[in-house]
């Protein structure tokens, strides 16, 4: 019995730590993007790394490399169906890896979400703030490389077979 409630707060603590990284990702993101906003509306573009980065801001309709820009309703319901399978799929949680690649990805969709939801053009619809300009390939923002970053470690964890819970815990009959 002790062995369960020891897990059990184990999990609670993973949970913890899944959404502290999830706030962190966000507000990193968020501040980025206002401070883009601020210093890139006037059409400036700051060189990071010659041919390689630069700033620029985007104001992004759609997903990634701008598809589907006349569908934003449906990103903003797949962001949101995100974050509520991440919040409840975290519950399971008993492994660091886990964790910190379902953070991550919290951390991602919640940002995208509220860029949806609160930015012009409208509720439900808004654009996704982008800054970062790699050599001319995509532009993107710091939720992107947290969900690019949580996808990889999701793909590696998966592949190396590291269970998400406690494999006594899937085998035993939910009361």
């Amino acid at each position: 019995m002790s062995d369960v409630r020891g897990s059990k707060g184990r999990g609670l603590r993973l949970y913890g730590w899944m959404l502290v990284l999830g706030a962190v990702v966000l507000l990193v993101d968020q501040g980025s993007k206002l401070w883009a906003i601020s210093a890139l509306s006037d059409g400036q573009n700051i060189t990071v790394i010659p041919q390689v980065i630069r700033f620029r801001l985007l104001m992004n309709a759609g997903a990634a490399f701008s598809i589907g820009e006349s569908v934003t309703w449906v990103f903003t319901l797949a962001a949101a169906a995100a974050v509520a399978g991440i919040l409840y799929t975290g519950r399971r949680l008993r492994s660091p890896g886990w964790t910190v690649a379902l953070g991550g990805l919290l951390g991602g969709a919640t940002s995208h979400l509220l860029d949806r939801l609160f930015r012009p053009p409208g509720f439900a619809q808004g654009h996704v703030v982008d800054f970062i300009d790699y050599g001319g390939l995509f532009v993107g923002n710091v939720a992107d490389i947290a969900l690019t970053g949580s996808c990889a470690l999701l793909l590696l964890l998966s592949l190396r077979g590291v269970p998400i819970g406690d494999a006594a815990e899937a085998e035993q009959p939910s009361a």
